[in-house]
């Protein structure tokens, strides 16, 4: 059974639909998988024991985007069952020339709010005729043993991809950072995009004398990524794909939330989670940026509201 599954684009999204994976593998156990998706997102997969090709779709590289994708679904040749958990034209349009007996393609099943993770679920259920439920997030990975350290680890994720209203302030972070430093060694993460930040939390750090810490903003592969978050003790970070990776590694998390629905994106079974959010009249508002200008659901939460949240969880 060759199955071509093509992966959301974002990181996060990608970590979300790995039990709906898991349980395509349920149905066809011996199943031989080729993955299609961005560089980021495919990258979770590498150690998937079912994943026997990667294409990374770079379309968008050069030449024209629809003859890129068309060359690219040659490349995938014939399989049995092809599965999409995107849904925008350029997947439909690449889809239309993959040659497979079935094509399933993303769509939302339940028109009420539920997780994320739950959809991704509901469509796989509807494409293979299956009454599954979401377990875990799974993503395979065969972690290095790590040298004994004499203080645990909390790792500080100021970014957040979609968008600048996702973000939570430097100087609050390097708050949050400072008063656990004498508990833990702190790790600061990031993307290339997020390195400012990073370097703006890292320099509050050094002027409150901070010693105990390391900046791998911009510096770790997803591998390393992948690696690092499976060994914290404790995550502080924004609504993002490292939140999920920590989720998947059950890593004790709390998660800051403003614009986004925590109830849709929020840690999938990680049984030490917590969201700090406010509250507010225009929250969630699903912006990338504050329409109002404002940025309250961010700016009212405090060091201290993180603070506490890591008192419930330790």
């Amino acid at each position: 059974m060759k199955i071509l599954i093509e992966v959301p684009t974002w990181l996060g999204d990608t970590v979300m639909s790995t039990p709906a994976i898991e349980n395509v593998m349920a149905v066809y156990p011996k199943c031989q998988i080729i993955l299609f998706g961005s560089f980021v997102s495919t990258k979770i997969f590498l150690q998937h024991p079912n994943v026997t090709q990667i294409i990374v779709d770079q379309s968008k590289d050069k030449g024209s985007r629809y003859l890129n994708l068309y060359r690219l679904a040659q490349k995938v040749g014939k399989v049995d069952l092809a599965l999409s958990f995107r849904q925008s034209f350029s997947t439909r349009f690449f889809f239309w020339f993959v040659e497979a007996q079935k094509k399933c393609i993303y769509k939302r099943y339940r028109e009420k709010p539920v997780h994320q993770v739950v959809r991704y679920n509901d469509f796989v259920n509807h494409c293979l005729g299956t009454d599954f439920t979401p377990k875990k997030l799974k993503i395979y990975y065969n972690t290095l043993e790590q040298a004994q350290r004499q203080k645990p680890i909390v790792g500080i994720n100021p970014g957040a991809t979609y968008g600048s209203a996702k973000r939570w302030y430097p100087q609050e972070f390097a708050k949050v950072a400072i008063a656990l430093s004498s508990h833990y060694d702190v790790v600061l993460f990031g993307g290339p995009g997020e390195v400012e930040m990073a370097n703006d939390i890292e320099n509050l750090l050094k002027n409150a004398a901070i010693t105990n810490y390391q900046n791998l903003a911009g510096k770790t592969s997803v591998e390393g990524l992948i690696e690092h978050i499976s060994h914290l003790n404790l995550f502080i970070t924004a609504d993002s794909g490292p939140m999920h990776i920590a989720a998947a590694f059950d890593v004790p998390t709390v998660s800051i939330f403003g614009p986004t629905r925590a109830s849709e994106t929020n840690q999938w079974q990680n049984p030490k989670s917590i969201v700090v959010k406010k509250d507010l009249f225009c929250a969630p508002c699903m912006k990338r940026t504050c329409p109002l200008g404002h940025h309250e659901c961010m700016k009212l939460i405090t060091a201290n509201d993180v603070l506490e949240a890591v008192k419930k969880l330790t």
